[in-house]
């Protein structure tokens, strides 16, 4: 049996709307790449120093994954976004008045906290409303977050030229305000009861099923989250720089993000269309394969050409992978929960961004390339397999269907 609101009209237009609220909220994420060589020359950092704003904005936007989650349980999203794009637009301004890289880098801490609603708590409050459609639903939403670094990276690189970063983020901060606080207030209806019980008919049978109690798998899945996002940040944090240095400069680093985050949007869609006959697990499996593959092909090609490619099949490869934690979580754990534990799962995904972003950079200082950091990232890459190696021999997790 089925709630008549499940993959409703209404829910997919919610879906819509969410989706426009998820590329604007999350891309504070990616700003801070795109400013990341700017910043560097301004303040005269190093490549590991220069890291830290986004390293400390994605350890706000791992936290506000959590926390931000639980207050979208208990109080329901509309007031979380609201409160988030106040508090975004803020820390956009406190970063251009910045006066070093310590407060600098703090600003990037709370603008990580208001970036956050836009990914977990969005991607949480969706999956109440579906069911059969629910892995292309939360692929969609997840989607926002790389349409985000898509689409403004390109658009604001010619205000970046003229004007500095300063100007790019106080047009942020005033685009957040302008669209998600309006917006938000379409996402005030609640989902019933009766959909939830619904939904926990699914959960209770799938856990039975795997063996372990919610709370140990939301451990594991944490580390398995940690293990691909490392691997994954080499690429997306670094590739601008990446690009400086051999050469190429800024703009062309800010295009090949763009085409590797326009791959990750596709991928997502593609997963979402897997997930809902396959099932979280082995879409998160195959997705973190193709990852490793991907990431193998960065070590012998370092052409432009090359590397144009090589974005556009990383980002094909690994943009499934994220949201295949979210389906899980909805899989095998309580649908009253799933703020809070989609939350803790996308905040050690980000974690995992947040270090190896870190990590990238202090491999590049030590050595002067970026060779190692690449093979760091394959060995996190290898971890995050086997934790789903693991997963699968203890259980057969059926798709995410309704059950009698």
């Amino acid at each position: 049996m089925t709630h008549p609101i499940h993959d409703s009209r209404y829910a997919w237009t919610r879906l819509a709307i969410t989706l426009i609220i998820a590329t604007v909220a999350n891309v504070g994420m990616w700003a801070v790449i795109v400013v990341m060589p700017a910043i560097e020359t301004e303040f005269g950092a190093g490549r590991a120093e220069a890291s830290m704003p986004y390293t400390l904005a994605m350890i706000g936007f791992a936290l506000g994954n959590m926390w931000l989650g639980r207050l979208v349980d208990r109080m329901g999203v509309t007031k979380a976004l609201i409160g988030a794009a106040v508090l975004s637009a803020i820390s956009y301004l406190l970063a251009t008045l910045a006066p070093n890289m310590i407060l600098l880098a703090a600003a990037h801490l709370l603008l990580g906290l208001g970036t956050s609603v836009g990914f977990g708590p969005l991607i949480a409050d969706i999956s109440h409303w579906f069911m059969r459609r629910r892995g292309i639903a939360v692929a969609l939403v997840a989607s926002g977050n790389y349409l985000s670094g898509a689409i403004w990276p390109t658009l604001l690189s010619g205000i970046l030229a003229r004007d500095g970063w300063q100007l790019v983020y106080l047009t942020l901060a005033a685009m957040t305000l302008i669209v998600v606080i309006p917006l938000s207030l379409l996402l005030r209806r609640q989902v019933p009861i009766e959909a939830h019980q619904t939904a926990a008919v699914n959960a209770q049978t799938n856990a039975r099923s795997v063996g372990i109690s919610p709370r140990a798998l939301q451990y594991i899945l944490g580390l398995a989250g940690i293990g691909c996002c490392v691997a994954m940040s080499m690429p997306q944090v670094h590739i601008v720089a990446y690009c400086v240095g051999l050469g190429y400069g800024p703009a062309v680093g800010a295009e090949m993000l763009s085409l590797m985050l326009l791959g990750g949007v596709v991928s997502r869609v593609v997963s979402g269309l897997v997930a809902d006959q396959l099932g979280g697990v082995y879409t998160l499996l195959i997705g973190s394969t193709l990852q490793c593959i991907a990431l193998f092909l960065f070590l012998p090609y370092d052409g432009m050409v090359s590397l144009y490619i090589i974005s556009l099949l990383f980002g094909l490869a690994q943009g499934g992978i994220v949201p295949s934690y979210a389906l899980v979580v909805r899989e095998y754990m309580p649908p009253q929960e799933a703020g809070a534990r989609v939350g803790f799962v996308m905040m050690m995904t980000i974690m995992g961004m947040a270090l190896g972003g870190w990590m990238s950079g202090w491999i590049y200082d030590l050595t002067g390339n970026y060779q190692l950091a690449f093979i760091n990232g394959i060995l996190w890459n290898g971890l995050n397999i086997a934790i789903l190696l693991f997963l699968l021999g203890r259980s057969r997790p059926k798709k995410q269907e309704v059950l009698a």
